[in-house]
């Protein structure tokens, strides 16, 4: 049914838990894909830089967040890619899958407090409302 599934992981547990389903749901279909996507948002790159000596440690601390979703997809023994992104998660997010044709977006759940949420919008929300492909938003 789903034979090309996008992953939309920053690292959190929330994207672990949509992993976690994108998995299920791969390994239901006979040569099903998945694409793990992770977007460096600028703010984020800005943080990290003032936090961290080098760029080799700003990559490995993106490699650490996907690491766990990483080895869930390799257990599940599930073809896949990563792909690393840059700019507005919800923006960059929806213009790639859009662009690739994916059959299914699984994401994690707002990690925003309840204000930034209602003045900003969750990204979880602006990829199920911008997005052609069914979006599966796990919690």
């Amino acid at each position: 049914m789903y034979h090309k599934i996008l992953i939309a992981s920053d690292g959190s547990e929330h994207s672990r838990k949509a992993a976690e389903r994108a998995v299920f749901i791969a390994s239901s279909s006979i040569g099903a894909e998945l694409e793990i996507v992770y977007v460096v948002d600028e703010d984020e790159v800005r943080a990290e830089v003032l936090n961290n000596w080098s760029a080799a440690d700003v990559k490995n601390i993106r490699e650490n967040q996907l690491m766990d979703i990483e080895s869930l997809v390799k257990k599940a023994n599930i073809d896949y890619q990563v792909k690393i992104l840059h700019g507005d998660p919800g923006p960059v997010i929806v213009k790639y899958a859009n662009e690739n044709q994916f059959d299914l977006v699984v994401i994690g759940s707002s990690g925003l407090n309840k204000f930034q949420e209602f003045v900003l919008g969750s990204v979880s929300q602006k990829v199920a409302k911008r997005s052609n492909s069914s979006v599966l938003i796990a919690k």
